[in-house]
């Protein structure tokens, strides 16, 4: 039965999809790379055991640890697809990628910390390296890497687009005015920059093996593999260390400042409005949530509030509670 009440209040839903403007196409990428590495490493792996080759078999279960990360993100892609709708996930499903980015990030520190301990072992005790082979497989490895790395590059990492606004008020009663508002502006997907990591740290270490191998080979630098190894690995670590520090940091719920700062000066600029109380966070790649308390003059109404937000684009749900100076 539609009643007033109940036709306002079907006015007021709206849905909580907060994916990347770019996540079906990230999604897809990720796949297409998911199986470049996959093939890779299932290739090295027999070769490895065919022709007895344990520098084969070790690049092969190297490229298996980001084979394993990747998959990670290609399910969190289709994880969040799925569930955007589940009415469970009240602000949607928008930071999964960045669940799964901060699981990437640990992976590639472990895979950092193991680089510089086989590489430290192998400092202090030389091994004998086949380098004719050694150099194939870097190469191979490298060239599948930058394959790669050309398909997550494409999907592009941060950039600007359309927004859209429509918004609904809803009077609590005569000091408390709710405003919900929906925005899109610019996009930083970690879950395709943790993919886009493990390819990168992967083509770093062939590069680094190409140049230690050929100067092995050619000018009996035989330390320098190791020590490239090392140098390659602290890389790898502050790579993992800036990921997991900004995937942690939107899981935490931190505020931007520079955002912070902007809705402050759109809000109080005129003088007439004072903000008590923000929160904003983080809630998908393209999309971050506002909730305010304001003490306003009379004549400041929220129309005038959302009116004065509209140019803060990285807003996608905005609530205002509103109170009346003197009232």
């Amino acid at each position: 039965m539609n009643t007033p009440m109940t036709n306002a209040a079907d006015a007021l839903r709206h849905e909580h999809v907060f994916l990347g403007r770019d996540h079906d196409r990230n999604a897809r990428r990720t796949l297409w790379v998911v199986a470049l590495t996959a093939v890779m490493m299932v290739g090295e792996i027999i070769a490895g055991v065919v022709y007895g080759s344990m520098a084969l078999l070790a690049d092969g279960f190297h490229m298996a640890t980001h084979a394993g990360a990747l998959t990670v993100a290609a399910v969190a892609y289709a994880f969040a697809k799925r569930n955007a709708r589940n009415p469970r996930y009240t602000f949607g499903t928008g930071k999964v990628g960045d669940l799964a980015g901060f699981a990437s990030a640990l992976v590639l520190g472990i895979v950092a910390l193991a680089i510089a301990v086989e590489s430290a072992q192998r400092l202090i005790s030389p091994s004998i390296v086949a380098f004719d082979q050694a150099i194939i497989v870097a190469a191979i490895g490298l060239l599948v890497n930058l394959v790669s790395a050309a398909l997550l590059a494409g999907s592009g990492h941060h950039h600007h687009g359309h927004h859209h606004h429509h918004g609904h008020d809803h009077h609590h009663h005569d000091v408390h005015d709710h405003h919900h508002d929906h925005h899109h502006g610019p996009s930083t997907d970690n879950n395709l920059r943790a993919a886009y990591l493990h390819v990168l740290a992967d083509a770093l270490t062939s590069v680094l093996a190409i140049v230690a191998l050929v100067a092995g080979k050619y000018a009996g630098w035989t330390f320098l593999d190791p020590a490239m190894g090392i140098v390659g690995a602290i890389v790898i670590a502050r790579w993992s260390w800036g990921l997991m520090r900004d995937s942690a940091g939107i899981l935490l719920d931190t505020a931007d400042p520079h955002l912070v700062e902007e809705i402050r000066e759109q809000v109080e600029g005129p003088g007439d409005t004072q903000i008590a109380d923000l929160h904003v966070w983080r809630i998908g790649p393209d999309a971050h949530a506002a909730i305010l308390t304001v003490t306003a003059n009379p004549g400041v109404d929220l129309a005038t509030i959302r009116e004065r937000l509209k140019p803060v684009h990285e807003l996608a749900h905005i609530t205002v509670e509103r109170h009346t100076v003197g009232a």
